[in-house]
């Protein structure tokens, strides 16, 4: 398996799927760029992360599990994203303790936040990359400010106001496909406004 590393370039809001983000990552000697759909509370653990003037009152979950691992040695070497399956990105966390190289099985947004806590390189099988990457045409041009509190805040005006609106436009059918897919990537959040969306078109009805 041909490995590739890649960086993050940062997160924006997605175009494809209304009330979620498009985390993007860039090959490290190249241009190609890939696209990877995450749900708000991932693009915050991964924007905290980034960013290291946000501090936190108490461990967040990938603080603590950095501490955990590091109480009781154990190393993250670096992640490999695996596996691409119905639009869905499969990674390992390959960690070693005692020299015992061990690869667990993680989302794809959990890999890369614990990546950025352990700094340690991001990697992906080529064909992957080849498959769901793209030249940097433009596309995603509307990257998210990390530093600005409101991004935290489930009551951003602007962000709620803007997915409410983009869901309403999207079809009945397509919606029910979207929340399918939202809890295939357990990004439950997302599940909960499509779910809502669901339940109040049927009550019109």
């Amino acid at each position: 398996m041909e490995l590739v590393e890649l960086k993050i370039q940062g997160i924006t809001y997605s175009d494809n799927t209304s009330g979620a983000f498009a985390l993007i990552l860039q090959e490290i000697n190249g241009s190609k760029k890939l696209p990877i759909v995450i749900g708000g509370f991932e693009a915050q653990a991964i924007a905290i992360g980034l960013e290291k003037k946000i501090k936190t009152s108490r461990p967040l979950t990938h603080e603590l599990f950095k501490s955990f691992a590091d109480k009781l040695g154990i190393k993250l070497n670096h992640i490999i994203i695996s596996k691409l399956e119905d639009g869905v990105f499969f990674s390992n966390i390959v960690c070693e303790n005692n020299d015992d190289v061990i690869k667990i099985d993680s989302r794809t947004s959990d890999a890369i936040a614990l990546s950025i806590r352990f700094n340690v390189p991001i990697f992906i099988n080529k064909n992957i990359l080849d498959e769901a990457g793209f030249e940097d045409d433009g596309k995603y041009y509307e990257e998210i400010n990390f530093a600005d509190n409101n991004f935290f805040k489930d009551e951003n005006p602007n962000k709620s106001s803007r997915h409410s609106k983009d869901i309403k436009k999207i079809s009945t059918n397509k919606i029910k496909k979207m929340l399918e897919n939202s809890l295939q990537n357990e990004d439950y959040e997302m599940a909960a406004k499509l779910r809502d969306e669901l339940n109040s078109r049927k009550s019109i009805k």
